[in-house]
């Protein structure tokens, strides 16, 4: 239909090399410009351009994501998505699509954090923020793992200022929380059920005046160093509602499928603490109730 339409395919996609192989073929074959990102960066992140010619002039819209577009995961993964015609984001996805394609090396972005190019000091920036906000501060990560060093250490710096923290990592936490005098307003939770926890948010409240962020990277020096990754921020302030008292707050009730870890590192299950008059939450199938609900018009 005379669209020009260019597709990166990562290779080095874990579990789907064979497969991404054969895409990048078939697209090729139906004249789409595929390309293979950079040399000596696995590209992460998720995201999708679309640039059209309106009446008004050209206007961009962009999708970005903390999942992949497979069909297969999209089934079993939780993740998030904006859609979003904002100009800011719109070029910044267009600058960054240059850079994957080798038509400029972008030193900086409007809206968008992104590794290895300024993620990595936004986020220790943000961290930084709420640790001179003391005990008003409070900083909230949902992620797959936490590993990186230096982001472990300024989680520290910021709890011994009184600053609250709560982490939902999945995976492996190299964070020990509830030590006396160095992590003890920290609290990490690891949330394992139906679905496969994926997405990745960043909440910082600045006092009430909160940033989120929300895409594809974990505290990891993989993922901060050696990737290309997006966060992009949440501007809309229902949006920021609902990620932060609904999904967020939905993950911190969970008492059926959480797992809290202990400064001893090792986990405790929730579950087999509840009382005989202690009602049992489970942030997933709440998830799943609140979109039937939704869907079906009741």
């Amino acid at each position: 239909n005379g669209k020009q339409v260019t597709v990166l395919v990562e290779l080095k996609a874990r579990f789907d090399e064979e497969s991404n192989i054969e895409w990048a073929r078939a697209l090729e074959a139906s004249g789409v410009h595929v390309v293979y990102g950079l040399v000596g960066l696995k590209t992460h992140c998720k995201m999708t351009l679309v640039v059209r010619r309106e009446r008004e002039g050209i206007r961009r819209y962009v999708h970005v994501a903390t999942g992949n577009y497979n069909a297969n995961t999209a089934r079993l993964y939780t993740d998030i998505g904006l859609m979003s015609a904002d100009e800011d984001l719109g070029a910044d996805a267009t600058e960054l699509f240059n850079y994957l394609t080798g038509y400029s090396k972008q030193e900086e972005y409007r809206k968008f954090l992104v590794a290895p190019v300024n993620m990595r000091q936004k986020l220790m920036d943000l961290i930084e923020r709420e640790t001179a906000h003391g005990k008003d501060g409070y900083i909230a990560i949902k992620g797959n793992s936490l590993v990186d060093a230096p982001m472990i250490r300024a989680l520290y710096k910021a709890a011994k200022a009184g600053v609250r923290i709560d982490l939902i990592i999945r995976g492996i936490c190299c964070l020990r929380p509830g030590l006396p005098g160095l992590s003890e307003t920290i609290h990490v939770r690891s949330v394992v059920g139906r679905f496969l926890e994926h997405s990745r948010i960043y909440y910082f409240h600045n006092q009430g005046s909160c940033d989120v962020y929300v895409g594809s990277a974990d505290p990891m020096p993989r993922n901060l160093n050696r990737r290309v990754e997006v966060l992009f921020p949440i501007e809309d302030k229902a949006l920021k509602r609902e990620i932060v008292d609904v999904i967020l707050a939905t993950y911190l009730r969970d008492n059926q499928q959480a797992h809290v870890l202990q400064a001893d590192g090792s986990y405790r299950p929730l579950r087999h603490e509840l009382g005989t008059n202690d009602e049992s939450f489970s942030s997933q199938d709440d998830f799943i109730e609140e979109h039937r609900v939704e869907y079906s018009g009741d």
